[in-house]
């Protein structure tokens, strides 16, 4: 089993209603990928002075679970999650750090 942990990070801050529909829409594709078996996102949860901190800070994480290396490229190559990222992309840019790793638990 590898977890896919993704740190996405607007540019500009997202109304909350954007932002679910965000993560609705990355949820909805992989999952009808039929290559993951779980998908969970969270909103990240600011501190103050944290945008003083010259690093990637997530809006959001997303982590997505797959049997293995060979079901998470496919993921990746499913109907559908480009036409999202792209759609989110000409609307709200962001960036997106990730690690491949066993569970942390």
């Amino acid at each position: 089993m590898i977890n896919h942990t993704m740190i996405v990070s607007f540019e500009r801050p997202l109304p909350a209603t954007e932002l679910d529909q965000y993560l609705s829409d990355i949820e909805r594709v992989m999952v009808d990928s039929g290559f993951v078996q779980s998908v969970v996102a969270r909103r990240h949860i600011p501190i103050p002075g944290e945008e003083s901190i010259p690093a990637l800070i997530a809006t959001a994480i997303v982590q997505f679970t797959v049997a293995d290396t060979e079901a998470l490229a496919k993921a990746f190559t499913a109907p559908g999650i480009h036409e999202v990222i792209d759609h989110w992309q000409s609307r709200h840019p962001y960036k997106v750090g990730w690690a491949n790793h066993e569970p942390l638990s």
